[in-house]
């Protein structure tokens, strides 16, 4: 998509507006709108099975208005519509992130939640790569985008997986009370006895998720400060000059070390607890791109990168489950809300507002070397998760032991 509206707009800022407009689009309905309705009504295969459909429908209609303006011959308007339409679009489907953060939440307990939500992310690893592989095919130098090929196939999946939600959906919806009452006991067996207790608990597991989102919010502002400006890194004629085929193998080595990491860490936090894995997934993810400028060849450089997808990929999924443990039941979807807005600052903020103008200001003000640019861009992504972790060790590490008592 990036590819094409870059063709259509002939702009990289406009581009990249893309991302932040949808990832706001998402915060606003997600914290606004769909979580409170979560909470207030318990609606959870609701929301996922409206959103999806109203996602597919919404693709349909995006496309043939852009089509229109394709065919009028304005395709910088076309390509706005794109980014105005599919920012409309995850508004509305935005509801169905809501609905899936919690109703992981709750048809899982502390016990096997983090090998459960290993699972998941697992099976969405596979999905992301049989994604790109797809889109790769259909593209056909922007023909998949501009005949509506890639959009009827998107459409098509939605509504597919729509229908599979609602026909399970009444299962889901008696598993997901039965569950949610026993893990609400267990979590209220400890303090149950003394409100006094009962309230401090709670209140101790707000506060550590507050803390947690601060911390989580740093490391992903890093994290993502380079996504946009690696593949230009990647084809520096004085660095690795990888050709189109080695940067698409390092960028799949990203996912490839996120699905191993998938069921590793799950486990992993299961037993040992969600703070070590965390921990350890951070200090990977802060060391990683320090190598990126030492790596002499595309398949060290696939290797580095795959740790890299491997550390996020441990933050993602041991933090979903300690997001799950100390989120109190009845606030689930306004702050799992949260949760998801924090993760998605990955979208394009990050790298639209801190790494590219870092690496334009040395270029452009400095006159530093594009290669050096891009390094000094990396050291200050490993700072800023450094950040985060400290943030991390001093004020959350509490919870992993609110999350333990829920355990037992």
């Amino acid at each position: 998509m990036y590819i094409y509206l870059f063709s259509l707009l002939g702009n990289v800022t406009s581009t990249a507006a893309l991302g932040t407009l949808t990832m706001l689009m998402s915060a606003v309905g997600q914290n606004m709108l769909w979580g409170r309705i979560s909470d207030h009504y318990r609606l959870r295969t609701q929301l996922i099975v409206a959103g999806e459909v109203t996602a597919g429908l919404t693709y349909i209609i995006v496309f043939f208005i852009h089509r229109f303006y394709i065919d009028a011959g304005l395709n910088v308007v076309a390509g706005l519509c794109l980014i105005t339409g599919l920012a409309i679009l995850e508004f509305f489907w935005s509801m169905s992130d809501v609905g899936w953060a919690a109703l992981v939440t709750d048809v899982t307990t502390p016990k096997t939640r983090g090998n459960f939500v290993g699972a998941i992310n697992f099976v969405m690893s596979i999905g992301r790569m049989t994604g790109i592989i797809l889109a790769g095919v259909l593209y056909a130098d922007g023909l998949g985008f501009r005949q509506g090929t890639i959009f009827y196939v998107v459409s098509v999946m939605l509504l597919i997986g729509a229908i599979i939600m609602w026909l399970v959906s009444r299962t889901i919806q008696i598993s997901t009370t039965s569950d949610s009452r026993t893990t609400a006991t267990k979590v209220r067996d400890k303090p149950a006895e003394n409100p006094k207790l009962e309230a401090e608990f709670s209140y101790e597991n707000e506060r550590a998720f507050f803390w947690f989102l601060v911390a989580l919010t740093i490391v992903i502002l890093g994290v993502a400060s380079i996504g946009q400006i690696f593949p230009l890194f990647l084809k520096l004629n004085e660095g690795l000059h990888a050709s189109d085929l080695e940067v698409s193998l390092i960028l799949s080595a990203w996912t490839l070390g996120g699905m191993s990491a998938s069921i590793a860490a799950g486990r992993l936090a299961d037993k040992a607890g969600r703070t070590p894995v965390i921990l350890s997934g951070l200090l990977m993810a802060a060391a990683t791109p320090l190598f990126y400028g030492l790596a002499p060849n595309v398949i060290s450089m696939a290797v580095v990168y795959g740790m890299n997808g491997f550390a996020f990929m441990t933050l993602q999924t041991a933090g979903f489950a300690l997001a799950g443990d100390i989120i109190p039941e009845h606030r689930r979807g306004r702050l799992l809300s949260r949760y998801n807005t924090v993760m998605a600052l990955g979208w394009g903020p990050a790298g639209l507002l801190i790494g590219g103008p870092l690496a334009d200001f040395q270029t452009a003000v400095l006159g530093a070397t594009a290669r050096t640019a891009y390094i000094n861009a990396f050291i200050v992504s490993s700072m800023l998760i450094i950040s985060g972790i400290l943030v991390f060790a001093a004020r959350v590490r509490k919870a992993d032991r609110f999350s333990r008592l829920a355990m037992t």
